[in-house]
């Protein structure tokens, strides 16, 4: 455990004013040490009379901040809202977002058809609010009705006819040509045969075919003739040969024509209804035409549902995997991926996992005998898309965790276009053909949640982030603590309790959550502004009324939560406590010592914050001028602490060694310290164990002291006030030794005092003192009981103060140094000063 852990606290610097309530001459009263709520002073009986509290409690800016990035419609006035977790971010951005969307119109759907010409690049379709549900539903009913009306149309009696007359029409073609060339060889005695191979021709005599002998037998003249004759009209018949592909190419091109003559009657007053109920959308008309020309160019997935595939049937339709029996008919289906409701208005989205595929939208697949296949029915809609025309709200933290997700939405609010791409294809590792959806126009305003040094360092390491979220909606952590800011945390409680079923609270329960919120604060004069750690406080309260049988929380029941919380979270600070009573932990809260401090400090594990006393020594002894800082030496030492010790060497130098050198050597120490150590809170207790060392003048361990110091000697504010007290107090009331002990605060400090109640019950019965210091003169007359002397007029101090002395100790060591490097001149070697 680190003995020093308040270093969170050092950029709060205190005023250095007057002492308040008291002074280094005496402790302070008790009156200044907490700031009571009285519950007479509040004017209602319990919570269920206060009305509820709709704005935000101490945000004016960041609620002024909210409604302007809200207001703004231009590009990159994004919102992003900073502060610590708990001050109620979520809560105002959600019902500032919501009473804006209200007011605003309700954006477009979007769905994604196919494109029937590039299959791989679906085209988005954007339709008025609450379309494109009712339009998926009307093509899929089209898509049922065609599936009926264009197998019906082929079955007619007109197709028949008409299918008829074509093939007919070939038929007698044929015919009328093969009878003319018949009758044409039979007036040359020749006649048109079949025979296994086919037709052929032969010379006829009396209606016979002429054997080939007597074919011989004829005069050479006969012989040539009808060979002549034969050659002639073998000619003829080859040429007939090849005429026939042509009519039947016509007659198919007739029945293509027949096909879509009778698919576009079928079709036609099906999707005219469709135009007429989609007449003033033209993106619909469109689609409208192209499943049109579709369905008429491929009627053959229709008719296939109606009969038996045959082995030489068509194929798929190229662009179109196979996803099941359906597959074909999924070409004409539409994909919603953003619907509206009328009259809803803007959306407002929160989007509490923003992966890169729940921000921009992903492509599914689906694997079918070894690949992975998809279309445009598998493109999902992301955040952005549901969120276009409105607002999305993100944790900034969480975004940042998910790889592409932050590159993505500044990609998207540059381009003003939602994109939707696989993490795959971002990362080149899918190799197959995917799909190339269309972009949609993109009007969002993007909040991000967030807490500042986040903010901060997005700031000063994107370059992108500050063209893109211009609006910084910066939440405090604080609230005033005065009448209007006490009754408007009482209006916040019963809202609280309302909203949540729980039991009201009485004016008494109020008043102890007040001090508490104070108290969780670190000042009097403010209020914690972190409303989930006071709702939770009055959860807690309202199981124990519940525990209890009672019909009202009141201040025990809140005391009983809060002493619960302790007492689940506080094991390891009974550890502590405990071995310092066994003596494991070395700390004395007795007698006097010299260069020896009870320093305080604060531990924090978790959500529970307590104090913890740390001995500190210092020694000292003739030397260079150094002040050894052992924490640092050994690297246990912060920065912030390292600093503070540098300043007592400076303050040491300036004030006892203006005009001489500083022929000193020191070391300080936090005893049994095993981890870190950090912050400056300390600095002020290692000067009073050196000024205590150097003067010889021992220090009272009955007391404890905390504050940090400047050059000039003036103590500074510190961090973790009360729980250092009081881990000083439990010390010494746990040896038993609780008469006239006590802790030194700064003075700039008090304000920020809400002890506990026990605190200051011995603060009164005059057992336990705090006394406020200014001064390191102040202090290390408390804590040694010695003057610390004023200079005179030639900058000397009394010889008999704290002052009088160091500077003595001081002298006589810068004395003793020039006496040795004179006798180490004189031997010729640099001396023992040098060691």
């Amino acid at each position: 455990m680190a003995p020093e852990q308040d270093g969170k606290m050092t950029g709060r610097s205190g005023s250095q004013g007057g002492a308040v309530a008291g002074s280094a001459s005496g402790p302070l009263q008790p009156e200044a040490l907490r700031r009571c709520c009285d519950p007479e002073s509040l004017p209602f009986e319990s919570t269920a009379e206060l009305p509820d509290l709709d704005d935000a409690i101490g945000q004016l800016r960041a609620a002024e901040a909210v409604r302007f990035g809200i207001g703004i419609k231009r590009p990159g006035f994004n919102i992003f809202a900073l502060g610590p977790s708990g001050v109620g971010k979520e809560h105002l951005v959600r019902r500032a977002l919501e009473t804006q969307a209200a007011r605003e119109p309700v954006p477009d759907d979007w769905c994604y058809v196919n494109n029937f010409v590039d299959g791989h690049k679906p085209v988005a379709m954007g339709l008025p609010a609450g379309r494109a549900m009712p339009f998926r539903r009307d093509m899929e009913r089209l898509v049922n009705e065609l599936m009926a009306a264009i197998p019906a149309a082929f079955e007619s009696e007109e197709y028949r006819h008409r299918r008829e007359v074509i093939e007919e029409e070939l038929k007698q073609r044929q015919g009328t040509a093969f009878e003319a060339l018949q009758q044409k060889a039979l007036d040359k005695s020749v006649g048109l045969i079949r025979t296994p191979m086919g037709l052929a021709l032969a010379p006829l005599k009396g209606g016979e075919v002429v054997k080939p002998d007597d074919f011989e037998k004829l005069d050479e003249g006969e012989r040539t003739r009808i060979q002549s004759d034969i050659e002639a009209l073998q000619g003829e018949l080859q040429a007939l040969f090849r005429q026939i592909p042509v009519w039947e190419r016509e007659t198919r091109e007739k029945l293509r024509a027949l096909h879509r003559d009778v698919v576009s009657y079928a079709v036609g007053h099906l999707i005219d209804e469709q135009r007429q109920r989609y007449r003033e959308i033209p993106v619909v008309f469109e689609f409208l035409a192209s499943v049109q020309a579709d369905v008429i160019d491929n009627a053959e997935i229709f008719l296939r549902r109606s009969m038996p595939q045959e082995a030489d049937g068509p194929g798929p339709v190229p662009g179109m995997p196979a996803l099941g029996s359906d597959a074909l008919f999924r070409r004409y289906q539409v994909n919603v991926i953003v619907a509206n409701e009328p009259g809803s208005g803007a959306p407002v989205i929160f989007e509490d996992h923003p992966s890169l595929e729940n921000l921009i939208g992903r492509i599914e697949h689906i694997s079918q005998f070894g690949a992975l296949v998809t279309d445009f029915n598998l493109i999902k809609g992301g955040s952005l898309h549901r969120a276009n025309g409105g607002y999305l709200v993100l944790d900034a933290r969480r975004l940042l965790n998910q790889p592409f997700a932050w590159e993505e939405l500044k990609r998207a609010l540059r381009s003003r276009l939602a994109r939707i791409q696989s993490m795959g294809q971002l990362m080149s590792l899918v190799s197959t053909v995917s799909l190339e959806p269309g972009a949609i126009a993109l009007d969002v305003k993007i909040v991000l949640l967030g807490d500042r040094l986040l903010y901060y360092l997005l700031s000063r390491y994107d370059p992108d982030f500050h063209e893109l979220f211009k609006v910084p909606a910066d939440f405090d952590d604080r609230i005033t603590f005065d009448p209007d800011g006490l009754m408007r945390y009482a209006r916040m409680i019963a809202t609280l309790a309302r909203r949540e079923k729980l039991r009201p609270l009485d004016r008494s329960a109020v008043a102890r959550v007040i001090e508490h919120a104070s108290r969780v604060a670190e000042d009097s004069e403010r209020l914690t502004a972190n409303l989930e750690g006071i709702a939770d406080l009055v959860r807690e309260a309202d199981f124990w009324a519940g525990e209890g049988g009672a019909v009202r929380i009141t201040a025990e029941h809140v005391e009983q939560a809060i002493g619960a919380h302790i007492r689940r979270a506080d094991r390891v600070r009974e550890h502590v406590q405990e071995e310092i009573r066994r003596g494991t932990i070395l700390i004395d809260t007795a007698g006097a010592v010299v260069g020896q401090v009870n320093g305080l400090s604060v531990v924090q594990l978790g959500d529970f914050t307590f104090g913890q006393p740390s001995r500190i020594t210092a020694r000292v002894r003739l030397g260079r001028g150094q002040v050894v800082d052992i924490e640092r030496e050994v690297e246990l030492g912060g920065p912030i602490h390292s600093k503070g010790v540098l300043i007592l060497s400076s303050y040491l130098a300036a004030r006892y060694a203006a005009e001489r050198p500083l022929s000193l050597n020191a070391s300080l120490v936090f005893e049994q310290s095993y981890g870190g150590v950090e912050g400056d809170s300390a600095s002020s207790a290692e000067l009073y164990a050196l000024l205590s060392a150097l003067a010889a003048a021992p220090i009272r361990q009955s007391l404890a002291v905390t504050g940090s110091v400047n050059q000039l000697g003036q103590v500074q504010a510190i961090g973790g006030v009360n729980e250092k007290i009081e881990g000083f107090f439990d010390v010494c009331r746990a040896a038993g030794l609780l008469d006239g002990h006590g802790v030194l605060i700064p003075a700039s400090n008090v304000k920020h005092l809400m002890l506990r109640r026990d605190v200051i019950e011995a603060v009164a019965a005059g057992k336990f003192h705090i006394y406020a210091v200014e001064t390191i003169d102040q202090g290390i007359e408390i804590l040694t009981g010695i003057a610390a002397g004023a200079p005179d007029a030639k900058g000397g101090y009394p010889s008999d103060s704290i002052n009088g002395r160091v500077e003595a100790r001081l002298a006589g060591f810068a004395e003793a140094a020039r006496r040795f490097a004179q006798q180490g001149r004189e031997r010729g070697d640099e001396g023992p000063a040098a060691h």
